[in-house]
């Protein structure tokens, strides 16, 4: 589990990024190379700890800590550290099909399980698996390797995000001839459309992946929609098994006076166009949702939400202001919040730092609540009128914003963008298919066999469990595979 000593000898190194001033001139990704000793150094900073909590992607207290994958992180640091790079790419591939994609986009909860991250800064888990990937590719040492044998059963996949990836993946290496259906015109899901290219290049990451399955033998159909384009009964009868991994695409919306003004959407409908028209045309083609020289308001504060931040900064917007309805986190752990649950403190990310930079602040608001939005004679948006909110405990015990008087406020806006998260998955299919759903409104499939109550039938990904991570869903989509297999093979 690297050196002996190395937690002592080094301290936590990441890879330099390009500042935020130059960075947001283009939509490129912007973490600079990385010397192979400085590597090796992080990965000798993994401590023999005895309990090594960064790989039991386990839940606690609601919040995943560990890697959910189980990668065998300890075992591929102390690879790293020996300079064994082709040793330490088996150990990875061994859990994750697609360490490209989370050694870019992950928020790491195996950092936050670190041992060492008790009383150190944590081992740089993320950059070393993404250093172990790249270095790979850049070795040619990841190559297309079709199975030499074919079962003759054949599968559908519905959806190319994560899960659905993971899932055509691993059943193509079974051996199975596996199509992929995607309603987008492009391959990936949310790595395609939902995570600007800045943060997961599209024709350099995900789309050299996608070749490399074509090459194994995977069948990819784009602009078509299961439930609509084709019927998902005359899949039943193509197909041998059916694997559901359209994810949870129900945006939450925002029920306020002013919702339909133009100029209030939805951020994934924002950042999908972006992406979109950067790929057909470099944003020449003009099909997409401008920021260009307004105030903007992003009402949201995860992930989804940062990315709109990065998003319009780039695009050249006026002003960005970033609204989240909890209260600020804290710097340092609380007493509430021990080792190894996942950290819940402040964290400044990509865009708030670019924001920070380049606008002079960060530009998060924490508690304050949307009343409505304004506009002009008209019709068009010009404020979003907000009130200040404090949580407390109602006489059941849950709690409820509660409004401060005084403290209503207009801001001056011109577009917002809606980034509060994922209700489930869309219907039309489910409802065609006959699919039982749980309270949450997800497909009822249990985790474990993941399948649903139509013989033959199976879900996977944000589709069955809700909103999670990319690393959630490609471990769901790896586990539904091989329970599709046992299927076909009974």
């Amino acid at each position: 589990m690297g050196k002996a000593t190395g937690f002592m000898e080094y301290t936590r190194e990441i890879p330099a990024e390009l500042s935020p001033a130059e960075r947001v001139k283009n939509w490129q990704e912007f973490k600079l190379p990385f010397a192979e000793e400085l590597s090796r150094k992080q990965g000798a900073r993994c401590m023999e700890c005895g309990i090594p909590f960064c790989h039991t992607g386990i839940e606690l207290n609601g919040m995943t800590a560990g890697c959910p994958l189980n990668n065998l992180i300890p075992e591929w640091n102390d690879l790293i550290y020996r300079g064994m790079w082709q040793e330490a790419l088996n150990r990875l591939l061994k859990t994750n099909n697609f360490p490209e994609f989370t050694g870019r986009v992950c928020p790491a909860p195996c950092e936050g399980s670190c041992t060492l991250g008790m009383n150190q800064p944590a081992v740089t888990i993320k950059t070393n698996e993404y250093q172990i990937i790249e270095k790979a590719f850049q070795e040619g040492w990841i190559k297309a390797e079709p199975p030499t044998e074919r079962s003759g059963k054949k599968v559908a996949v519905v959806g190319s995000g994560p899960a659905g990836l993971a899932c055509a993946d691993q059943l193509n290496k079974a051996g199975h001839l596996v199509t992929v259906y995607e309603r987008a015109d492009r391959i990936g899901g949310l790595l395609m459309y939902g995570i600007p290219n800045m943060k997961l290049d599209k024709e350099k990451v995900v789309q050299r992946r996608v070749n490399m399955m074509i090459e194994e033998g995977v069948e990819f159909i784009t602009n078509i929609e299961v439930g609509r384009d084709i019927f998902a009964d005359k899949l039943q009868q193509d197909y041998d098994a059916l694997v559901l991994c359209g994810g949870s695409t129900k945006a939450r919306d925002l029920k306020v006076p002013g919702r339909d003004l133009p100029g209030v959407y939805f951020a994934l409908e924002f950042l999908s166009a972006n992406t979109s028209s950067l790929l057909d045309s470099q944003h020449k083609d003009g099909n997409y949702i401008s920021a260009e020289g307004k105030d903007v308001i992003v009402i949201g504060g995860g992930d989804t939400g940062t990315d709109c931040v990065a998003t319009s900064i780039r695009q050249g917007c006026n002003s960005v202001v970033q609204f989240e309805i909890m209260p600020q986190p804290p710097r340092e752990r609380q007493a509430d919040n021990p080792w190894p649950e996942w950290p819940k403190t402040l964290k400044l990310d990509y865009g708030q730092k670019e924001a920070l930079e380049l606008h002079g602040r960060d530009p998060r608001e924490y508690l304050i609540m949307t009343k409505r939005f304004l506009a002009d004679q008209k019709g068009k948006l010009t404020g979003v009128e907000t009130v200040k909110i404090k949580w407390e405990k109602d006489k059941d015990g849950r709690f409820n914003p509660v409004e401060i008087p005084g403290t209503k406020k207009t801001w001056p806006v011109q577009l917002v963008l809606l980034a509060m998260g994922f209700s489930g998955p869309e219907e039309t299919l489910l409802e065609e298919l006959g699919l039982e759903q749980d309270e949450r409104s997800n497909v009822k499939a249990g985790y474990g066999d993941f399948a649903t109550n139509v013989t033959g039938v199976f879900a996977a990904g944000d589709m069955r469990r809700g909103q999670s991570l990319v690393v959630w869903a490609i471990k769901e989509g790896r586990e539904a595979a091989e329970e599709v297999d046992k299927y076909l093979n009974a």
